[in-house]
């Protein structure tokens, strides 16, 4: 089981889009560790010279260099897991979300958001981030306290879509925004391409259950990730566990529809996994799991499933 580091370069960055045809920049085996730069911010989103804001090495140089795709992220990636097929599951054990930069950005932008009615001009605002404290300073003066993780985890989506963009999460994983998803929980994605080809960017150095005005603190990166391939297991869409909970997630323009998938798939892993009949399943996650809204601001919404591992009970 080998340790690899991945910097954010022009050379191992995308701009915007997931590709399955994009070529991988590391190759690895399961089990296998590796450890990811990443930046955010696109030229617009930058801190005006003069703001006393460190700007990473390889920032410039990806904007210079990279080419442009539809959404607003970069990705680190992607990474080959050999072995890795079409239908197999990639368990992706989180083991570290750290701050990497001294700023952290939030833009609103004209006709999105939550509110497009309401806040339609572009406000983009930065925030200094003291990295020994892991706290923000706010720009309406109040001190908040950081909980990183990455918005976006995901592998390559299926070949037939060709190159997509970054904004919308899909079965591939990708944007999902989920801020449960940070150091200590296991992702599970579900595999389309050979080799998987991981990538990961979008870093949040804090965000609430929504995202409503569009973004979060937004900020550079650095992860490190376990890899595993899972071929005892078949999913549609990622899933998600702690030591002490399971998570389903459900993506949907509807949000409606996005809870009826998450609420189906945490049945599903009820019945399958823990032997409960499926009204059994139904009634427990009444009584005992909650449905939260994940993001309400990149196309396809999403809802996540929270089932305690204590409320499975003892006999």
């Amino acid at each position: 089981m080998a340790q690899h580091f991945l910097p954010a370069t022009p050379e191992t960055v995308a701009w915007g889009s997931f590709d399955a045809a994009r070529p991988a920049v590391l190759t690895i085996d399961s089990g296998d560790t590796v450890t990811f730069e990443t930046l955010s911010g696109e030229p617009e989103d930058m801190p005006p010279e003069g703001a006393g804001f460190e700007i990473l090495p390889g920032h410039l140089e990806v904007h210079a260099q990279c080419p442009r795709g539809r959404g607003p992220h970069f990705l680190t990636g992607p990474v080959w897991i050999n072995g890795a097929r079409p239908g197999d599951v990639l368990e992706l054990r989180i083991l570290a979300c750290e701050l990497r930069a001294d700023w952290g950005w939030n833009v609103v932008e004209p006709l999105l958001g939550t509110l497009p009615e309401d806040f339609p001009e572009r406000r983009l605002l930065h925030m200094p981030i003291d990295l020994e404290a892991r706290t923000v300073k706010t720009t309406w003066g109040k001190t908040l306290p950081l909980d990183p993780f990455f918005g976006i985890l995901g592998v390559a989506p299926p070949a037939s879509y060709g190159r997509i963009s970054t904004a919308e999460p899909r079965e591939h994983g990708g944007n999902m925004d989920n801020k449960e998803l940070k150091a200590g929980v296991t992702l599970y994605l579900p595999v389309w391409n050979e080799g998987a080809l991981f990538s990961v960017g979008d870093g949040h150095g804090v965000q609430g259950d929504g995202e409503v005005c569009l973004t979060a603190l937004e900020t550079c990166m650095t992860g490190s990730f376990e890899f595993h391939l899972r071929k005892d297991l078949s999913l549609g869409l990622p899933r998600a566990e702690s030591d002490d909970w399971l998570m389903t997630m459900g993506l949907d323009p509807d949000l409606d529809d996005a809870a009826k998938t998450a609420l189906r798939l945490m049945i599903d892993w009820l019945e399958t996994d823990h032997a409960m009949h499926r009204g059994d399943a139904y009634t427990l996650c009444s009584l005992a799991a909650d449905m939260r809204v994940t993001q309400l601001v990149d196309g396809n919404k999403g809802i996540h499933c929270v089932l305690p591992k204590s409320a499975l009970g003892r006999d």
